[in-house]
């Protein structure tokens, strides 16, 4: 039986967002506007941003026994997502990200991780039966690495490609890049992982091609408005992105990584799924928070229409 599930195993945080002039740096105070709270986290905003675009997604988390995570949980099933595996802990509370918003995008995010830091292997095990079911791994970083590691090997022994978004970024076992399907850095952590510095097609490529000699079957290095770089065997391809007029950059690498596991689910083309996610991310900029900014498929493919 063929298995298009996409099971998004990661963290759930409240955002706290404060719009600004400019970010401000070590020591400074900006006097800011708009103060408003959106659900957040990674892994919610890819189960969102996938559910959005037409994915059956479910989530594995952990959430505090509070409002937010109450709130959070609320929020997901809202969007057909399956919660029947997050776990409500009654010792610690639920995470929340302070989030800085320049005007034209630029952001900076402090995170409290609370519950999301206790995510463990045991959890994972535990809802081992959605990864039977599960033909997509979508998993990034903002939980312990050894769940981690414990979803990824629990994905790769039944047979589930493995989409890991390594952020934020963290040196990565050799043991864990080998079990990865798709890897999906940065300009950022492509570095951290390479020690390569990216700022062009050359050193992206150069970068991308270090990730797939330690054993990663795909790198996909996005560079946000300038576009994506995709490495895999037999192919190298630049793609450059779409033209909008950003406004808050928050979750536009999770909205991606959500739409570009749909895709693939759907049994597209490497090239055909990152235009996919593209054009999802490139809608996500143009509006304020994560998961509110995550589009729905019929916007997606309008974006795709108009080019």
């Amino acid at each position: 039986m063929k298995k298009n599930g996409i099971l998004v195993v990661g963290s759930s945080n409240t955002d706290m967002i404060v719009q600004l002039a400019k970010l401000p740096g070590p020591g400074e105070t900006v006097i800011g506007g708009k103060f408003s709270t959106a659900p957040g986290g990674k892994g919610a905003n890819q189960a969102v941003g996938a559910a959005r675009a037409g994915g059956a997604v479910t989530f594995i988390g952990r959430v505090g026994a509070d409002d937010f995570g109450a709130s959070a949980l609320s929020n997901l099933s809202r969007d057909g997502i399956d919660v029947s595996h997050v776990v409500r802990d009654k010792a610690a509370p639920s995470g929340v990200a302070f989030i800085c918003v320049a005007r034209g995008g630029e952001n900076s995010i402090a995170v409290a991780s609370g519950a999301n830091d206790w995510l463990s292997p045991a959890d994972v095990k535990h809802a081992s039966g959605a990864f039977r079911k599960a033909g997509i791994l979508l998993i990034q970083l903002e939980t312990p690495l050894p769940t981690v590691a414990a979803a990824v090997g629990l994905a790769t022994k039944s047979g589930a490609t493995v989409i890991l978004n390594p952020a934020p970024a963290c040196a990565l076992p050799a043991s864990l890049l080998r079990q990865v399907s798709i890897l999906t850095p940065n300009e950022h952590e492509a570095e951290l992982l390479t020690g390569i510095k990216v700022t062009d097609n050359d050193s992206a490529a150069a970068a991308a091609d270090v990730l797939l000699a330690k054993g990663v079957g795909t790198v996909i290095v996005t560079l946000g408005k300038r576009g994506a770089y995709i490495a895999a065997a037999g192919q190298r391809e630049w793609m450059a992105g779409f033209k909008v007029k950003a406004v808050d950059a928050t979750a536009a690498g999770d909205i991606f990584n959500g739409a570009l596991a749909v895709a693939l689910g759907e049994g597209r083309g490497l090239s055909d799924a990152v235009r996919f996610a593209q054009a999802a991310a490139a809608i996500s900029v143009t509006r304020a928070g994560a998961q509110p900014s995550a589009p729905t498929r019929k916007e997606i493919e309008r974006m795709l229409r108009r080019g």
